[in-house]
């Protein structure tokens, strides 16, 4: 099981909505994400917008590339899209920067 830890930068005028858009977020995208291997996901926002993601899943590439083909996700990262800083015409699920894992206690 891959672990998985990444970084976004969410605009900080749009800090409350971005965390309403998740206290709501829509059931398909859900499944969609439970269906291509994503679990134990959890985000995390600090007041200056740093956005710090973590998920375990067997292969992040191919939980990626998952996503990547489900009209769920287009829908849900164009959605999002107006939320995040430093996008470079990418989607935010394209644009995280991960981070390499130096140490875990099993």
């Amino acid at each position: 099981m891959e672990r998985v830890c990444f970084l976004l930068q969410v605009r900080r005028d749009r800090l409350e909505e971005y965390r309403e858009a998740h206290r709501t977020v829509w059931p398909e995208m859900l499944e969609a994400l439970r269906q291509t291997g994503w679990t134990n996901y959890s985000l995390f926002l600090r007041d200056d917008g740093l956005l710090v993601g973590y998920l375990e899943t067997p292969d992040f590439e191919k939980a990626l590339a998952g996503m990547a083909d489900r009209d769920v996700n287009r829908r849900w990262q164009e959605a999002m899209a107006p939320f995040f800083e430093n996008l470079d015409g990418t989607r935010a699920d394209q644009s995280m920067m991960r981070l390499e894992e130096v140490f875990h206690l099993d």
